[in-house]
């Protein structure tokens, strides 16, 4: 399958140095007509290159994976109602954006830097300097604007944000802060988010913390970029390239002695808390690309596990019916979709959790959903059934610690 299409035009065709913050890692031929790249010509520093893209030395087969690479930084083609979001946005396709601020995200220090530029990243990066960020969030989260944005309004990180849901980044104090919003008229992952974040604040785990904030009159969730300009995450989408695939509890154990073999401190209990978490919510999307590891891109030094994030697609979101009570009891453990009885059992040690501290959740989380209900419209009778769901996995966690 092709990624790009070569234009006729070379008007369109830029050499460009991708960049990590401040190591030039290739030269390449760069088509903005299609957001792909024709060529590379010199590799100079392979190892500060993205991590999936580490290997390749071959540059054919590196400008292949450069380019998907690259389109992967984009809003994917299943972002809720893109097609909105592009009017408003005055573009035809997603990866005509990337090239608009450089390809800057706030989950790396990657960009692209035109052949010969004086640019700095000291000038450009989006920890540092501020950026318009009103536009893109009219554009992304109101309901009923009419609003097309500049080009100033381009100039931003919410070009390069994955996921289905409707986001985009804002500042307030110095501090990036991500909104998110519900899928289409499902308006329950932002108080997924934040029972997430309930749940690890008492059970001690390493977390983003969301909190709920509105946006005009939608209910969103609300977290902290957990970067820095000195970081990067790394998914586990590319660590795992390298694995050979068994099945998923073998690949999960693999995981873990990499990430142990690269000196992560406490790697496998970091790992054991998002499943535990994740069985307690009934997360369905625990994908690769949600988890990964926190490396220094000066050193190249993996540093942690990431912080447990992207909890919101919980508590049966897909399966809610008025007239009856359905239960999805399936989870991801890596590729492989699992019951959650069967993913909770790569836990060592579950007797370590003082599950006491989770008494009170359920009547806390029922006071947040009635607080918000006049926003939400959610009925009593699913508030009612939400919270029978999580007292129900509190009570199985419980029973198995029991038994243990």
């Amino acid at each position: 399958m092709l990624l790009f299409i070569i234009c006729g035009n070379r008007d369109y065709i830029m050499k460009k140095i991708l960049m990590n913050k401040n190591t030039e890692v290739l030269l390449a031929d760069f088509d903005s007509a299609t957001g792909g790249f024709i060529s590379v010509d010199e590799i100079y520093n392979i190892d500060y290159a993205p991590y999936i893209l580490r290997n390749w030395t071959d540059k054919e087969q590196l400008r292949i994976r450069l380019c998907s690479w690259f389109r992967g930084r984009g809003i994917p083609s299943w972002r809720d109602m893109l097609d909105v979001l592009l009017h408003r946005l005055d573009v035809v396709a997603p990866n005509e954006l990337l090239d608009k601020a450089l390809g800057l995200s706030l989950s790396d220090q990657y960009w692209i830097k035109p052949y010969n530029s004086s640019i700095k990243y000291d000038d450009v990066n989006f920890f540092d300097n501020g950026f318009d960020y009103t536009e893109f969030l009219e554009a992304s989260l109101s309901k009923n604007s009419n609003t097309i944005i500049s080009k100033n309004g381009l100039k931003t990180p919410n070009n390069t944000t994955d996921g289905m849901l409707k986001k985009a980044w804002i500042i307030e104090d110095k501090t990036r802060y991500l909104l998110k919003g519900g899928y289409k008229n499902e308006l329950l992952q932002p108080f997924n988010e934040v029972l997430a974040s309930e749940i690890c604040d008492r059970l001690g785990f390493n977390h983003v913390t969301y909190t709920l904030d509105m946006y005009k009159d939608t209910v969103v969730s609300k977290c902290p970029c957990f970067i820095n300009k000195d970081t990067e995450l790394v998914t586990c989408y590319q660590i795992e390239k390298g694995i050979t695939r068994y099945n998923s509890v073998e690949d999960y154990e693999e995981y873990i002695k990499i990430l142990e073999n690269h000196n992560i401190k406490d790697a496998r209990t970091k790992m054991e808390d998002m499943y535990i978490l994740d069985f307690l919510i009934m997360n369905e999307d625990r994908h690769l690309n949600n988890f990964g590891i926190i490396r220094d891109v000066n050193t190249l030094e993996w540093l942690d596990v990431a912080p447990i994030f992207d909890n919101g697609q919980s508590l049966n979101i897909d399966y809610y019916d008025e007239e009856e009570l359905h239960i999805s009891s399936e989870g991801r453990l890596f590729y492989e979709v699992k019951p959650f009885d069967d993913i909770i059992k790569i836990v060592k040690d579950i007797k370590r959790l003082d599950l006491t501290k989770l008494d009170g959740l359920v009547e806390w989380f029922d006071d947040l959903l009635h607080k918000y209900q006049s926003y939400t419209g959610f009925s009593d009778i699913r508030i009612n059934r939400l919270c029978i769901l999580l007292n129900r996995q509190i009570n199985k966690l419980k029973e198995l610690q029991s038994l243990a």
